[in-house]
């Protein structure tokens, strides 16, 4: 069995093609050992049986196989239109010493993209901070995925540009832009300038609102991000993204920055469960599987 991938793989490669495509063929070889083995062999010809549809177009075949049901697809019903949008503001950077959040994150959208043109589908990448940094077209060509692989290995060898987070700005020029019903895929750590997800879930309301289906990945190094794991001794906490100091010890404020924590990833999950959005939490430290099975999932429910 192959060594899972990990944050220092990428560093050391420094080759997003070649990454994305080890972790897709590994992951897809993982689906034909695994439960999931519905998923493996015909993800990119079928879809999961509804209850209640017609039985018509159910591949008896692949029931034999997967004791699944699945449904054949045709032409119309397999090309979906993907957007994945990417936080690359400098909290996406964090923790410094291997810029373990935006490594993670754009590693999963190559594996995305990769994924996508295995489906025949058509993908496009946003990068953004407070605005929009760079928006490509949404192709299903060859050349395209590789143009998109190209600026995500270049946006890993490149340092953070000074400025806040402004998701709900953003996801509200996506909403606008994209005239087309698509998934909107988001890798983000959701922190930035608002003071609750109040302004978040108006951007994601409009997103609704304009029949696209919305999956997010909440990035985050769960062991000092939410956890608080420090030594205890004292520190300089900063901000990345506004530069303010805080001299403390862990303890002083461990406890209280936990509940803050745990309360707002919690309204997150909850309003997501509201508008029907799939969020999904991943820590940097988790197999990049996660987020590759997570996506088959959510596609799976996009008619």
């Amino acid at each position: 069995m192959k060594k899972p991938l990990t944050l220092a793989d990428v560093q050391k490669f420094e080759n997003m093609e070649f990454l994305a495509k080890q972790l897709v063929e590994g992951f897809i070889t993982g689906l034909h050992q695994s439960p999931y083995h519905g998923f493996s062999v015909e993800f990119s010809e079928h879809r999961l049986y509804n209850s209640g549809e017609s039985t018509r177009h159910i591949d008896w075949k692949v029931f034999a196989r997967t004791d699944k049901l699945f449904v054949k697809r045709y032409e119309e019903e397999t090309n979906l239109r993907c957007h994945i949008l990417l936080d690359v503001s400098p909290s996406m950077y964090y923790p410094t010493e291997n810029n373990g959040k935006i490594t993670f994150s754009a590693l999963c959208a190559a594996a995305l993209a990769t994924l996508l043109r295995k489906q025949r589908d058509a993908v496009g990448l946003v990068t953004f901070s407070d605005k929009i940094l760079l928006q490509s077209p949404v192709r299903s060509t060859a050349s395209h995925l590789h143009t998109l692989l190209l600026l995500l290995q270049q946006q890993l060898e490149s340092k953070p540009v000074p400025a806040g987070t402004d998701v709900p700005f953003v996801i509200h020029q996506i909403a606008q832009q994209i005239p087309k019903r698509s998934l909107v895929v988001i890798f983000s750590d959701m922190l930035g300038r608002y003071d609750n997800s109040d302004a978040i879930f108006a951007g994601l309301q409009h997103l609704k609102h304009q029949k696209h289906e919305v999956l997010i990945f909440h990035v985050m190094d769960r062991k000092t991000e939410e956890e608080f794991d420090f030594s205890e001794r004292p520190y300089v906490f900063v901000d990345v993204e506004t530069g303010q100091e805080l001299k403390l010890q862990p303890s002083q404020v461990k406890e209280h920055y936990q509940a803050a924590v745990e309360s707002y990833k919690k309204e997150l999950a909850l309003k997501c469960g509201q508008y029907k959005i799939d969020f999904v939490p991943v820590d940097i430290l988790e197999p990049f599987d996660k987020v590759l099975y997570s996506y088959l999932v959510k596609r799976a429910k996009v008619k």
